[in-house]
């Protein structure tokens, strides 16, 4: 136990902030004495995140861009290094998810999904591995990926995270003689992602079965965060709470940096995929 690695005083980057499991593991590493550096499209829900973390004694900025911006992203990694003078932890986050019929859907989704579940990921992790070396830091890169990739007829949204897997294979082979990291993070159902990569139909079962009724969904089908915790407690056996997640990162990130933890797998108690 003696050779963990203290999260303390760390440089963390966290794309997809504003919620879910961006915010759980911004706060819960934050919480444990990290600077974080919080990036998403919804500035209010991460001011709230950068304020908690303050008072929980870490440090936190944050920024507002789309993550399939590649200037805004690759400038936002190397100002976090540049202004702390270390990147520790990398952890890409964002995602846009859609279950649909391949023979019914719309290419412009599609094109969302791989435009930011793949191609800015892949941005960031290059433009992390860039800022960990020239600082020297013992890094972690950590790509939330999907139990998705344990199916066969997952879709597009399947296909882009099984993309996900491919780029931290190559980077761990890429990254061999480096005291960098890559880790694959495959969540099941959880509360705060459970509207995006289920159908509404589901959730409407889902949230019917505890108790939730008048559903209030928005223009992107996703619930408010007062109903996904009404829904999350009573359901937790089939419906996990994203601060396992976070707790599964700080797990990873504080091990010997000569320990390479290629993926893991985190559900519920009874699993729905």
């Amino acid at each position: 136990m003696g050779n963990l690695r203290d999260i303390a005083g760390r440089t963390v980057c966290i794309t997809g902030a504003s919620s879910g499991i961006g915010k759980a593991i911004a706060e819960h590493l934050g919480g444990l004495g990290a600077h974080v550096f919080l990036a998403g499209r919804s500035e209010g829900p991460m001011a709230e995140s950068a304020e908690t973390i303050r008072n929980s004694g870490g440090q936190a900025d944050v920024a507002v861009f789309d993550v399939a911006d590649t200037p805004a992203l690759q400038s936002w990694i190397a100002g976090a290094a540049e202004a702390t003078g270390r990147l520790d932890v990398m952890v890409n986050n964002a995602g846009f998810g859609d279950m649909g019929s391949i023979i019914d859907g719309d290419p412009d989704t599609w094109k969302t999904m791989l435009d930011v579940n793949v191609l800015a990921l892949a941005v960031g992790c290059q433009a992390a591995v860039r800022a960990m070396r020239a600082t020297e830091s013992e890094g972690n890169i950590i790509n939330i990926s999907s139990t998705a990739t344990l199916r066969r007829d997952s879709g597009v949204y399947g296909a882009t995270k099984y993309a996900v897997n491919c780029i931290n294979g190559t980077l761990r082979e890429e990254l061999q003689d480096d005291p960098i990291r890559v880790t694959a993070i495959k969540p099941g159902v959880f509360a705060t992602n459970f509207t995006r990569n289920v159908p509404r139909e589901m959730v409407e079962q889902m949230a019917g079965a505890a108790g939730v009724t008048d559903l209030d969904f928005d223009d992107e089908g996703k619930l408010p965060q007062h109903q996904i915790d009404a829904v999350q407690r009573a359901l937790t056996p089939i419906l996990g709470d994203v601060e396992r997640i976070a707790e599964t990162v700080a797990f990873v990130v504080s091990q010997p940096i000569e320990v390479n933890i290629e993926e893991l797998v985190i559900r519920p108690q009874k699993s729905m995929f």
